[in-house]
């Protein structure tokens, strides 16, 4: 018998015998120098396209760094300028994308089934019209403090709402797209879309991290020796301003606005991740590929989605409640709101644990093969969940370490040690059942399957097939999938753990995301680690933390279908 290995050296051969338009067959020489040069054009399309990224990056950073830090030179005007500029320039390509490339003869030959599924768009879509309502709210806003504010502030929320619109839609309709002309220019484009939404999600990340947190009066306090506590305020650094608003519906727009941004960072990284993909797919030639079908039905589960509807319903009041009595400036108040936070996360952590325990034994003991060949949408899935999880690692770890060192004091602290462990234990064990399940080949129901049925029910509906009592199942004018019954046990109860776990995320991101910071109404971490530092390592890792748990929801919604 012929081994993997040796089919893949035939196939390498034929694939060196290429036909020409006529018909005639090309020399594999000739198709060899052919290929040589497409893979030299293509090498120089990925090193063009990576040092204009890179370049980008560097420069956003600078730029917005310099906004944070030296608000006197360079103004957040300027950094609104740079971006304004790229992301006109973003934009420009976009509708030439759009309107020129992808309509040329033979432009897109390939589609990738993997890239962009619908419930990715479908949530891009959904934050893109959150982000375009965040910027409208932007421009009422700033209209009624055109007095005192620069114009560019008005203008910045008009032209990314314009691109957010345009991009939104070029990725609905061209995420699949593999595009085989202009493969540079196109790569080009592609990575200035990347670091564009890149650039202007670090932005919205620091404004947002900016009105969270507001750096006490005085640093030279030290909490655990004058009662010194970090005031963080929902007032943000918009409220110190002396600028006043000529309309009363100000603070109202303001508050609005500030609630949305994290629709508007997870929009941004969505884009990104789907331009790489598209970056990756560009002049890439795909043999015949069989897309699987899947579908969802809400009759597959029960117990794990009703057990984290619970979870979620639970997570938002304990949230609200949260919210309430940490800002009501009582000091048992805000302590009974932190043991209230800890507890909650402590439960629902250790929940997702045991789920995701047990969906890895059952991996274990699948017999399903791996999914073989180059999917750049599945090698981007797990680099993003395994790097973005780095930072809700970051800020475990440096809590673990402060809390250990203050030497564990009053129940606050040891329900912060408990969490922040648990919390480590939960990650590793939910990027093991997600890398797992997402390289796993889908489950595929046999149509052609021979079933037994009722046979005289059978027999009167068809009097040809009277002589038979084994029936094809595509013959019977019963679905298939009740004749199969229900679901086996593995596969059901894999359904019910990416259910649960689902919703657990989905309340994991919803507390962080819309404000809620128990690591500054717990003092232990500035203590240790000085304000400056710690509020550096929070507001480096939190975002990270954020869209890691967003990140899994769909991945797990992924899983859950092929399952």
């Amino acid at each position: 018998m012929m081994t993997k290995q040796d089919l893949e050296d035939i196939e390498n051969q034929i694939s060196t015998i290429q036909v020409g338009s006529h018909g005639e067959t090309v020399n594999p020489v000739l198709a060899h120098g052919r290929f040589k040069t497409v893979e030299k054009g293509r090498n120089w399309g990925w090193l063009l396209s990576g040092f204009i990224c890179l370049n980008i990056l560097l420069l956003g950073i600078a730029i917005v760094c310099g906004s944070v830090f030296n608000q006197i030179q360079i103004t957040s005007s300027h950094l609104l300028i740079f971006l304004i500029l790229l992301v006109i320039l973003t934009t420009v390509w976009m509708i030439y994308y759009k309107i020129h490339t992808s309509r040329v003869y033979q432009a897109v030959l390939y589609k990738d089934s993997h890239a962009g599924p619908v419930w990715l768009r479908g949530g891009l879509v959904l934050f893109g019209v959150c982000s375009v309502i965040m910027d409208i709210f932007k421009i009422i806003y700033y209209v009624g403090r055109m007095h005192c504010e620069s114009p560019v502030k008005i203008a910045f929320p008009v032209v990314q709402a314009l691109f957010v619109i345009v991009q939104t839609y070029v990725l609905w309709v061209h995420a699949k797209d593999c595009v085989q002309i202009q493969q540079i220019v196109t790569r080009c484009g592609l990575m200035l879309t990347l670091s564009t939404n890149l650039v202007v999600w670090m932005m919205a990340v620091t404004e947002e991290s900016l009105h969270q947190t507001l750096a006490p009066a005085d640093p030279s306090y030290n909490s655990s020796s004058n009662g010194y506590k970090i005031d963080v305020t929902s007032q943000g650094r918009a409220g110190e301003s002396d600028c006043k608003c000529s309309h009363n519906l100000c603070d109202v727009f303001e508050k609005a606005y500030y609630y949305l941004y994290p629709f508007n960072i997870e929009y941004s990284l969505f884009a990104s991740a789907m331009a790489y993909v598209m970056w990756k797919n560009v002049g890439r030639q795909m043999d015949e590929h069989h897309s699987h079908n899947l579908r969802f039905s809400l009759w597959d589960v029960l117990i794990g989605p009703v057990a984290g509807l619970i979870v979620l319903v639970a997570g938002l009041t304990m949230f609200v409640v949260y919210e309430v009595d940490v800002t009501s400036g009582d000091p048992k108040k805000k302590e009974e709101a932190l043991i209230m936070h800890y507890i909650m996360n402590i439960a629902a952590i250790i929940l997702m644990s045991i789920t995701t325990l047990i969906g890895c034994i059952i991996f274990r003991m699948d017999k399903r093969e791996q999914v073989s060949g180059k999917n750049p949408t599945r090698s981007l899935d797990v680099g993003l969940l395994l790097g973005a999880s780095l930072g809700q690692f970051l800020i475990c770890y440096f809590t673990i370490v402060a809390v250990l060192a203050s030497g564990v004091q009053g129940h606050i602290n040891g329900l912060n040690l408990t969490c922040s462990i648990l919390t480590v234990i939960q990650l590793c064990l939910q990027n093991a059942f997600l890398i797992k399940g997402l390289h796993r080949q889908p489950f595929k129901e046999t149509e052609t399957s021979t079933v037994f049925a009722n046979v005289m029910a059978v027999r009167e509906r068809d009097p040809e097939r009277r002589s038979s009592s084994i029936v094809p199942a595509h013959t019977l004018p019963i679905p298939l999938t009740l004749l199969q019954g229900r679901l086996s046990c593995k596969r059901r109860i894999l359904k019910e753990i990416c259910g649960f776990l689902l919703f657990c995320n989905v309340i994991l991101w919803i507390i962080p995301a819309f404000g809620a910071r128990p690591q500054f109404d717990n003092t232990v971490g500035s203590d240790i680690y000085e304000f400056q530092t710690w509020t550096a390592i929070v507001n480096i890792g939190m975002p990270f933390g954020i869209f890691y748990r967003m990140h899994s929801v769909a991945s797990l919604f992924e899983v859950c279908l092929a399952s």
